[in-house]
């Protein structure tokens, strides 16, 4: 798995109400678009489960029993950026997420916004083989899909391939997850001191 060096997911908790989806390019960071969230002050995923509308809850919990059934050794569930992360713990990766590093890295996230649910997919995002895997898997269940570059937004679970997704979550596992990040960001940092 590549990523390519000049693009890079920057996540941050900086505005309130939204997470900042960034690039960051080789002349410096620009921003490629702004996710208004929901956020949730959840403790737990328990906590935030109960806390979401029914019809929410059971879309929310479908997804998480799918990820949780297919998430490789190694990652963990927590509650982060006010929704269910799935993250390589810093037991595994003392590092943790390169722009916050008292955070762990995210392999995905799952949460409830305003007007979807979302699935945000990190091992996507800048993979272009994976990418192509996941789209046509996606398209080949007749399904529609409304996906941005991580992120996989459905109103109602019957708008879900389950399958397809216990596939992609599958389909990295953590050590060759944190060999892709170390990967990209080294070549990141190559590129920007030339």
């Amino acid at each position: 798995m590549h990523l390519p060096a000049r693009h890079l997911i920057l996540l941050s908790r900086d505005s309130p109400g939204g997470l900042l989806f960034a690039a960051a390019q080789v002349a410096g960071t620009s921003l490629l678009g702004y996710v208004p969230r929901v956020t949730s002050k959840a403790l737990t995923v328990s906590e935030y489960l109960q806390s979401l509308p029914e019809d929410r809850r059971a879309g929310l919990s479908a997804v998480r029993k799918v990820v949780l059934d297919n998430l490789p050794e190694g990652y963990a569930e927590c509650m982060q950026y006010g929704m269910i992360g799935y993250v390589v713990p810093h037991s595994l990766y003392p590092a943790g997420y390169h722009c916050n590093p008292a955070q762990p890295l995210t392999y995905a996230s799952l949460g409830s916004q305003k007007n979807h649910m979302a699935l945000y997919l990190m091992s996507v995002y800048g993979h272009a083989e994976t990418a192509k895997w996941f789209r046509k898997a996606w398209q080949a269940t007749g399904k529609k899909l409304d996906m941005g570059k991580a992120c996989v937004r459905f109103k109602k679970l019957e708008d879900v391939p389950l399958d397809v997704i216990g596939q992609v979550i599958a389909r990295t596992p953590v050590k060759q997850y944190i060999a892709t990040i170390e990967n990209t960001l080294r070549n990141s940092r190559k590129t920007r001191s030339k």
